[in-house]
């Protein structure tokens, strides 16, 4: 296949960035899409040109490092599917195909491609883990754990923080990331402890990192690559508001 690619070029956080067109020929239909962007850099290096800066890691759907508006949709258009896992035979033969970064006030650019995702390490390290002392292990099924809510922890723990829910969003809201953070958490036993100290801790987090509000749009459900469904945030909000009566805090959350 021929290709034009708009790339979104930024040189750092202060230059103001710009869309570069690119024609890339000879693509198989294979390819992933980060193996195309990987065919233009090998040209761009070899004709003495600033090679197009964007994040990958483990290239299967795994890790959340490769993060991509394309055409303007998160990931492109094949859901249920990261940037990485994309192929080119997803397009067609002379399209033009726009690629830009995340676009999130809580994610600025740092170059080209690449966002600062930092943000949501801090809602983790806010309370996405047990302090709690649990001793050695305890025997298999010593603690009985409901079906339904088991498959609703192992649901919400898919989550990769690819921040896919994040550019989607019209608000630019991370709520359905700290949802799922905290709700792998609540609905098991080794996560009652801190269940509610965890959700304010979260939540004041994820405002603080400069993350919208969430008004359920539900466009974070459409493009996440692991489906993490919409309730998870209803979850969220049941346990922020339970935990704000137990404190007496009228405050509203996200």
């Amino acid at each position: 296949m021929n290709l034009t690619l708009r790339i979104w070029r930024q040189t750092g956080p202060e230059d103001k960035g710009r869309m570069v067109t690119y024609k890339v020929d000879d693509v198989s239909p294979d390819m992933s899409f980060l193996e195309m962007l990987d065919v233009l850099n090998e040209r761009l290096i070899l004709a003495g040109e600033e090679p197009v800066a964007f994040d990958h890691d483990c290239r299967e759907g795994i890790c959340g490092m490769c993060g991509l508006m394309i055409n303007g949709d998160a990931h492109g258009p094949q859901r249920g599917t990261t940037a990485c896992q994309l192929h080119m035979r997803q397009f067609t033969d002379g399209e033009t195909i726009d690629i830009e970064p995340w676009r999130a006030r809580a994610f600025p650019v740092i170059k080209d491609l690449v966002v600062n995702r930092s943000a949501f390490d801090k809602i983790i390290a806010a309370g996405g883990y047990i302090t709690a002392p649990t001793g050695s292990a305890p025997e298999a099924h010593s603690t009985p754990v409901a079906k339904a809510n088991a498959d609703a922890a192992f649901e919400a723990a898919e989550c990769i923080g690819c921040g896919a829910c994040v550019a989607a969003c019209p608000n630019g809201s991370g709520m359905l990331f700290t949802a799922a953070k905290v709700t792998q958490l609540s609905l098991l036993p080794q996560g009652q402890p801190e269940r509610y100290t965890r959700v304010i801790g979260m939540v004041d987090a994820h405002d603080e990192a400069g993350f919208g509000g969430c008004t359920n749009a539900g466009e974070c459900t459409v493009v996440c690559p692991k489906g993490i469904p919409l309730n998870t945030i209803g979850r969220l909000n049941r346990d922020f508001l339970m935990a704000t009566s137990k404190r007496g805090d009228d405050t509203p959350g996200s």
